[in-house]
Order: C-alpha cells, then structure tokens, then sequence
C-alpha cells in the first residue's frame, strides 16, 4: 500500500497531479478543493493516498490533509459509492461540513454533491453517522473551523496550515503548532513568520 508520496510537482490540473519521485512520475487523482492549495510546479508536494486496485487498473488517489484520504476510504467502503462519487464529496464538501451534515441529517447539502442521487445521500448518511459513532478519529474541531472561515485573516492560517502538511506534518499536529503560535504572536503577524514559529511547535 503506497500511503503518501513526496516529490516534485510536474503537472497539476483541479482533476489530477503529476509528482516525480526518483525518476519516476506518479499521475494522482486529486479532489477539486485540493487544486488552489497546490504548489507551484517544480516545488515539492506531499500527498497522503489511496492506492485503488481494480482487475484492468490501479488508480492513485492524493489528498493533502490526511483526515480527507482517510474519509475517502471510508466512504468508498460503503455499497454502492465507488472512488468518482467518494472524490466528488470531498472535493465539494469539506470534512467539517460533511461532518456536520451527516450528523444533522441535512440530505440536501449532500445531494449538491455532483453525482449523489437523493438515495445515495440517504445511505451514506446513515453508513457515515454509525461510523462517526464507533470512530475514534477527530476531524476539524468546531471552533478550529469557524475561526478559518470567519476570520478576516482565516486564509493566512489555511495557507500556513498547507504549508505545515506539505513538509510532511498531519493535519492535527500543523493546527496545534499554529494555535500555539497565535497565541504568541501579534494578529497583524505576516505568514512567513506565522510558519517559522509554527515550525518550532511541531
């Protein structure tokens, strides 16, 4: 099971990434959300994956946050949902709002999801909320996400996040390290700063 890969971005479209790992290039799948995180090509990436074995293909799927390659799995584990519907949801519906929608039986922010019958919404609400109930796995806190959303300086934040996860850091350890360091600095601190100290809490 190949569960990330770190390499050089050579080609990059808001459907799939091509990263070059020792010589060899790795055509990755990639939900649409991910695309304006991206680096630029010829920078490094990190992608946490999926590898999907097929009996006429092998298909690689690269998120940048692990908590999404982890709901990918999920989801395609329920019948019926294949990877297209699986990287459709996550690329239209954050995690935190998924989450939110599944546990408030909010079918209609599902069905937006290109692909999702109201059906398949129904069932996957309810494969998801009996797996939110036995997980163990902590997404986004609330409060965590509000503050990405509401802030007018939310999007510094995602981009240091982003930049915490694409040196190889998990989802949870970039937010702590950014909490941290928001905590010391000033609100008018410039990114670059916000990662360097960000980057000694890790």
């Amino acid at each position: 099971m190949i569960t990330f890969i770190k390499g050089k971005l050579v080609r990059a479209t808001p459907a799939l990434a091509i990263v070059e790992v020792g010589g060899l290039g790795y055509k990755i799948l990639i939900p649409a959300s991910t695309y304006p995180h991206l680096p630029q090509i010829g920078e490094d990436v990190f992608f946490h994956t999926a590898l999907i074995v097929r009996e006429i293909s092998q298909t690689l799927y690269g998120f940048i946050i692990e908590e999404e390659r982890d709901c990918f799995e999920e989801v395609i584990g329920i019948s019926g949902i294949g990877p297209k519907t699986a990287i459709n949801l996550i690329g239209h519906l954050p995690i935190e709002k998924m989450h939110q929608a599944v546990t408030s039986n909010d079918i209609a922010s599902i069905c937006k999801v290109p692909g999702i019958g109201k059906k398949t919404a129904e069932r996957l609400m309810i494969e998801m909320r009996d797996r939110y109930t036995k997980s163990s796995k902590h997404y986004l806190p609330s409060d965590f996400a509000i503050k990405l959303e509401s802030d007018p300086e939310g999007q510094k934040i995602t981009d240091a996040m982003n930049a915490l996860i694409n040196l190889g850091y998990n989802q949870s350890t970039a937010q702590k390290a950014i909490k941290k360091s928001l905590k010391m600095l000033p609100d008018s601190v410039d990114l670059p700063t916000l990662i360097t100290n960000a980057l000694n809490h890790v």
